[in-house]
């Protein structure tokens, strides 16, 4: 892992058009007030590297319509950095799935590689798909599941949701099988339950060239 050179930052850091973001949501899992979605930097000491260890992103929290831009100022700020790599580690209860997808392509486009540090559910999964070498190590959870919209007004209105007439999914799968994973990790994922989750075992991983369980 620490030999990955952070190759691709400067063209990300090019970027000045703003993210235009569709506000479909998948809200089943990320609890109301959910920390928004942040990024920090994490050495990564092996014993011989000392004032200058490998630095990785560490992305944590939801990921709202505006996670994708403050990434690219994230980026900004730091691509002078010479000892971060092109790695991202992900720890996300899920969020807005076009943000999800935007914010995939730019993991895509800036060659990183994505790991599930901890969990990586609903949306997040999405964005998870945008490394060009994705890990999601023993011990690591990947959960999908029906995509939704929250249309209620407010936190003590009951929950409305509003379902996918198809053309959501029709998206996500264009996008799916241009990150190189099988189109029918989308089509599971709707039909389980938007009130629950279903947690990728390393087969699906397998079959839907979603993830490796080996670095």
């Amino acid at each position: 892992m620490a030999s990955r050179n952070f190759r691709g930052l400067w063209f990300i850091a090019q970027i000045c058009a703003p993210l235009v973001l569709a506000a479909f949501v998948l809200l089943a899992w990320p609890p109301i007030g959910a920390r928004a979605m942040d990024f920090h930097l994490e050495s990564v000491a092996d014993g011989h590297c000392r004032a200058h260890c490998p630095r990785v992103i560490v992305a944590e929290g939801q990921i709202s319509n505006s996670t994708p831009n403050e990434f690219v100022d994230f980026l900004r700020q730091n691509v002078g950095d010479r000892d971060l790599r092109t790695i991202v580690m992900l720890d996300s209860q899920g969020g807005y799935v076009v943000a999800s997808m935007e914010l995939g392509r730019i993991f895509r486009r800036m060659g990183a590689a994505t790991i599930v540090s901890n969990q990586c559910l609903s949306a997040c999964v999405y964005a998870f798909m945008g490394g060009i070498k994705r890990i999601a190590p023993r011990g690591a959870v990947l959960g999908i599941h029906r995509m939704f919209a929250d249309t209620s007004q407010g936190m003590f209105e009951p929950t409305h949701r509003v379902y996918d007439d198809g053309s959501m999914a029709a998206m996500l799968m264009r996008y799916s099988a241009r990150m190189g994973v099988s189109r029918d990790l989308i089509r599971y994922a709707e039909r389980i339950s938007s009130g629950t989750i279903h947690f990728v075992t390393s087969t699906e991983m397998t079959r839907w060239r979603l993830a490796s369980r080996n670095f």
